[in-house]
Formats: C-alpha cells, sequence, structure tokens
C-alpha cells in the first residue's frame, strides 16, 4: 500500500497498487462505516449483488451497509490481478461467514470479478464490484 493518508485512523489509504485494492476495501468494509466503503469506488462505479442489477450511487451505499450490518467482516483472497495501463481485473475470494451481532450464523461466499480503474490521482477504484462473479448469489443465511 502506499503511504497517502485519508486521516481515517487505522483504515488504510486508498493504494497505488491494483493487487492491494481489494485489501483497502475489506478495512473499509470491517471498519462498520459505509462512507469508507463508499471511497474505494468511482463516483459512478457499480455493485452488482444480482445479475442484470447494478447498483450505484445511494443504492449501492446503502447495500454495502446492509451487509457491513451484519456485523461480520469480510475475508478477502486476491487469486489474480491483471493491469493493462490504468485498468485492472482482480479475481478475488471473498466471504463474509461467522456469527452475526445478533448471534445467528452468517456465511456468504463468492469469487469476485471486480474491474478497477487507476485515477489521475494514481489511486485504484472499483469501477466494477461483482462479488459473485458469474454465479448465482447466495441465499440469505
Amino acid at each position: 500500500m502506499d503511504d497517502r493518508s485519508t486521516g481515517h485512523g487505522d483504515i488504510p489509504p486508498l493504494t497505488t497498487e491494483a493487487a492491494q485494492h481489494p485489501h483497502v476495501f475489506a478495512s473499509a468494509f470491517d471498519s462498520g462505516d459505509p462512507d469508507q466503503v463508499e471511497r474505494v469506488y468511482e463516483e459512478d462505479g457499480v455493485l452488482v449483488l444480482e445479475p442484470g442489477n447494478p447498483l450505484t450511487g445511494a443504492a449501492r451505499r446503502e447495500a454495502n451497509a446492509g451487509l457491513m450490518g451484519l456485523g461480520v467482516p469480510v475475508r478477502v483472497t486476491p487469486r489474480h490481478v491483471h493491469v493493462a495501463d490504468d485498468i485492472a481485473l482482480l479475481i478475488v475470494d471473498r466471504a463474509v461467514r461467522g456469527a452475526g451481532d445478533d448471534g445467528r450464523e452468517v456465511d456468504i461466499r463468492g469469487t469476485a470479478t471486480d474491474v478497477a480503474r487507476r485515477g489521475a490521482d494514481g489511486l485504484w477504484r472499483y469501477v466494477v464490484d461483482n462479488p459473485f462473479g458469474t454465479a448465482e448469489p447466495p441465499a440469505p443465511v
């Protein structure tokens, strides 16, 4: 990760390394602050939780806030990172697994197919965040 500060405590800054971007997302998600998650996206970036239903803006923030509200951290394991100039394809295993704040077990897993772009500031942000890749999202547990 780079050393640029965002002024948000333990949440790492956005990164100049595409391979680190999923980890920045995970730290922002685990912070419990939807505004921190929002900063990892381009303004018009999309979150695809259901095929054919891309979410942007307030709907994207609300969807991520709902997942964060389960009270279980996300774990990310990048499989492949392919960079061409200022575009990156990120294939990342993601898991939100464990006991939620209400004591119920949560098990949401998938292999993300994400696209990130390096901005004029040299920092990576999601253009497309597709946590389940080509698979159907799991039924809520």
